[in-house]
């Protein structure tokens, strides 16, 4: 007697179709996991300033950027291709088969989580050979990274789900969840330096985990006297993985709860 695949089994094959899918659709591929390469090469070229002891732009850009990246493989990719699945049938299809939602949760999340990891060497390798980033010699500060990572892309795997419900329709979701995520980038000290921003602006970043994910990935790579720059003069790492924490509870609750296989 055959046995019956399950739930987790079935989520690592759906994981590995999804790689797969994802890897033959080429504009995808360059625009997610070349995308932040290609900025860090910009503004690495642009910006050569120190902003402060031991800091270069360079080092506090790709902290920023792996930050971002979670939001844009997870949070973004999801609540953009998820809709158009579902426009076209894919995801109706899915749901007349035995194979339980969670595992197609799964996959996406191992999509999520591969993606990620590329994007993060890509990021490290071209930082460190082009730009002189330096990389973390305290193995506390690669735990706090390895905490990070994991709980960033949960939280962004979920919420991207979540919020998929949001778009009205494949081809607008692109329109709707873009601008979102360009936004918080710039509040958020992805792009700029985070202090100096009106207050206004950290205040509603503060609202949202890209913020404390980017503050985290700082402790990270950047010294720790930086700490002092930071509007609340440390890292606040405990409250960084408390709010993500909620979040990523936000985000599981309503993607159980609130998800579409179907068009209205």
């Amino acid at each position: 007697m055959n046995k019956i695949p399950s739930t987790i089994s079935l989520g690592i094959r759906r994981g590995g179709l999804e790689i797969r899918q994802f890897s033959r659709q080429r504009e995808s591929v360059v625009f997610t996991l070349l995308f932040p390469v290609i900025l860090l090469v910009i503004f690495g070229s642009v910006f050569t300033d120190t902003i402060a002891p031991n800091v270069t732009f360079s080092q506090y850009f790709v902290a920023g950027m792996i930050a971002s990246g979670l939001v844009n493989t997870g949070f973004q990719a999801l609540a953009i291709t998820i809709p158009l699945e579902r426009d076209f049938g894919a995801l109706k299809r899915l749901r007349g088969t035995p194979m339980p939602a969670s595992s197609y949760f799964i996959g996406k999340a191992i999509l999520v989580s591969v993606s990620m990891v590329i994007q993060i060497l890509m990021l490290l390798g071209f930082g460190t050979i082009f730009f002189g980033v330096d990389m973390p010699t305290d193995i506390n500060k690669w735990i706090t990274f390895t905490w990070l990572t994991l709980l960033g892309s949960a939280c962004s795997t979920a919420l991207g789900i979540a919020f998929s419900i949001v778009p009205k329709s494949g081809r607008g979701a692109s329109a709707v969840v873009s601008p979102i995520v360009i936004i918080l980038q710039f509040f958020s000290g992805v792009f700029l330096i985070y202090t100096q921003l009106p207050s206004w602006m950290q205040q509603f970043a503060a609202l949202f985990p890209l913020k404390w994910l980017t503050q985290g990935m700082r402790s990270v790579f950047l010294p720790d006297s930086f700490a002092t720059q930071e509007v609340a003069k440390s890292w606040e790492n405990g409250k960084t993985f408390l709010i993500l924490l909620v979040w990523l509870v936000v985000g599981i609750f309503f993607s159980v709860r609130k998800f579409k296989w179907d068009r209205d």
